[in-house]
This record gives C-alpha cells, sequence and structure tokens, in this order.
C-alpha cells in the first residue's frame, strides 16, 4: 500500500472478494523534509505511510510497515547514480518492481505473513492460459497501462501476483474510492521519482558523488560550439537549457561519458531504425529467434512494430518499420504482441 488511491481500493476491492488482507507499505528511503516546493507532492515526507494506516484502518484490515532502506539504496538509488555517471538514462521504478517490490516484498510476504499472493495496484491484468502458465497484459486504461514497468516478472512470480485494478479506468477507480469512503478518494498522484521528490536530478547526483566536470559541447563531427557542466545533466532529445545560439535548434543526440562530450544535432539526427538491448528477459519463452512484435522505448511511447532478432547472449536486436527518435541507453525496450508482454532488455545502443 503506497497510500494512493490505486493500491487503497485493490485492497477495498479485495477485502469486498472475501480475502484475507494484509495492507503492507514499504519505508525505502529517509523522510524527506516537505517546505514550500513540493506541499503538492505525495512523496516528500512519510505522509503517505500514514495515508496507508489510514486506509487500512478504515477497512479494518493489519497494516504493517517493513524497512527496506538498506535494500532500496543499495539495488535501486546505487544503480540510478551509476548508470547517470556512465551517461546511460536508468529507469528506477522498473529496478524497484523487479528487486525490491516483487522480489524481495514476495518473499518476505510469505515467510513473514504466510501470504500466499501479493496485490499491488498496478494497471496491468494477468491470465492463466494453461494450467502453471501466465500471461501479462496491458491495463484497459491505455492512459494509465503500467506493463512497461513489469516486463523483468517471471512465471513463478506471476502464479503470486494479483492487480485487482487492472480491468479498470483511473475515473472508475476514483468512483470506487469514492464509495468506498476512502481517506484518499482525491488524492493527486506524484509524477516524480520517490527519492528525488523536487525532480532535480542533477543535484542528487551531485550530492552523491557524481562530480560536475565541465566539458565540451560538440556537433556530430567534434566541432566545439559550447561548454557543460557534466553530462549527468542531460538526457537524449533535450532541446532546452543547452545555453547554445545556433542558425536551427539542436537537440542532445549523445552522451559520450568516456570523453566528457554531449554531442548535439538538429531533431532528425535523433531518429534510429535499430537497438540493440541486453539482459533480456522473457515472460514468455520464445521458441524463434526471429520474430515479429512491437516494441515500446519509454513508457510513454507508443509500442512500434518491428523484427526481433535474439542472440545466445541475452541481448535481442530490434528493426523498426519506421525510424523512431530519442532510442536512449538505460531505458528498457519491451516487446508487445498485440496487448501481451512478451519480455524484454536493457537499451545498450
Amino acid at each position: 500500500m503506497s497510500g494512493g488511491v490505486d493500491s487503497s481500493v485493490s485492497a477495498a476491492l479485495l477485502k469486498e472478494q472475501g480475502y484475507d488482507v494484509i495492507g503492507v507499505s514499504l519505508q525505502l528511503y529517509d523522510p524527506i523534509a516537505k517546505d514550500a516546493s513540493c506541499r503538492s507532492k505525495t512523496c516528500c515526507s512519510l505522509d503517505d505511510v500514514l495515508d496507508a494506516g489510514r486506509v487500512a484502518k478504515k477497512l479494518g484490515i493489519p497494516f504493517e510497515v517493513i524497512d527496506m532502506r538498506a535494500e532500496f539504496a543499495q539495488v535501486v538509488i546505487d544503480n540510478f547514480i551509476s548508470e547517470y555517471a556512465a551517461g546511460r538514462t536508468p529507469n528506477p521504478c522498473i529496478r524497484c518492481n523487479e528487486r525490491i517490490k516483487f522480489d524481495l516484498l514476495l518473499r518476505r510476504a510469505q515467510q513473514q505473513f504466510g501470504a500466499a499472493l501479493l496485490a499491488t495496484g498496478h494497471y496491468v491484468q494477468t491470465e492463466e492460459t494453461t494450467p502453471g502458465q501466465y500471461q501479462l497484459r496491458m491495463g484497459n486504461d491505455p492512459s494509465k497501462d503500467q506493463s512497461y514497468f513489469l516486463f523483468t516478472l517471471t512465471q513463478q512470480q506471476l502464479s503470486r501476483i494479483i492487480f485487482p485494478v487492472g480491468a479498470l479506468t483511473k475515473k472508475r477507480v476514483r468512483e470506487l474510492a469514492t464509495s468506498f469512503a476512502l481517506p484518499v478518494a482525491q488524492k493527486h498522484e506524484s509524477q516524480e521519482i520517490c527519492f528525488i521528490p523536487d525532480n532535480d536530478y542533477a543535484g542528487f547526483l551531485e550530492r552523491n558523488g557524481v562530480p560536475s566536470v565541465q566539458g565540451d559541447i560538440v556537433l556530430s563531427d567534434g566541432t566545439v560550439i559550447g561548454t557543460h557542466q557534466g553530462t549527468h545533466r542531460y538526457t537524449i532529445g533535450q532541446r532546452k537549457g543547452l545555453g547554445i545560439a545556433w542558425d536551427h535548434p539542436l537537440h542532445v543526440h549523445s552522451l559520450d561519458s568516456a570523453h566528457n562530450r554531449v554531442v548535439v544535432a538538429a531533431a532528425s539526427a535523433l531518429t534510429r531504425t535499430t537497438l540493440t538491448a541486453g539482459h533480456a528477459t522473457w515472460i514468455e519463452p520464445q521458441k524463434q529467434t526471429e520474430f515479429r512484435a512491437s516494441c515500446r522505448i519509454r513508457y510513454r511511447h507508443t509500442p512500434a512494430p518491428c523484427s526481433v532478432v535474439i542472440h545466445s547472449d541475452h541481448r535481442f536486436d530490434v528493426h523498426f518499420d519506421t525510424p523512431q527518435s530519442s532510442i536512449t541507453p538505460g531505458q528498457a525496450a519491451v516487446l508487445y504482441h498485440e496487448e501481451r508482454v512478451l519480455g524484454g532488455g536493457w537499451i545498450l545502443s
């Protein structure tokens, strides 16, 4: 229970359906002091945990808080810092789902509480197509679908996870929260990374050991046209904040951390027809090394038709039918067949 409306309604629905429900919140990082800059956000203090506790009390279910600050720092925050330092743009939410929620918490739920199932408020759906064989599908609300964040789930995990709001729209979830008289029915959603509530990535990274080393901003041919204060301050596709006066708009084309350079180019140069991804995981084992699919390269990206070639070393290549813009190393490439998640990997190049 995150303290938000989705997990709160999930708990309410499960109780209504006759499940024996225990509410659990995770403490993942040290409390962040509230100030005027983050009063409207939901991840700046322990308010979320308190909200989850209030919902549990309203529903009449037991409520526990599990301290996973050490584990979260080691497997999520440290990875976030090292990836940015290496010139990649990580997705900590996917890593948290993979390593914390659906690994450590899933095991803790069974060992500490004797729980048979773990439920969350993610907007995704599952289906057991044959005994012991599960599919992961997009949520019914296309504007809220969160399947991109869950491509690392295994068949064993899917057999023990349920997503009570996956078939609902966000509007319907809000209506249910009101009908259940939940105290978070109208609570705003947080859009920031939980451990960086002010959205100041550069400041967070610099406070955690990533140096601000001045370097060159260059064109693709190596021509120096400006300076930067650290490659970690830039993301692929970025246009604003470059501090460059040029005769046409320039975007960040690539980050060369080895030479401390930010490469910029016109928007047309940001499109690519191929990518290579590594550390591949498959929800549905693939019997062929070449097949048709669609690929999503970031959370809000519309899955694009493509051909996939799987290699033997947990890599795969994606060949898009039409060029895609701002393919970013460090982000996930998630493969779909219609609404089914086949698997995915982390973009290398």
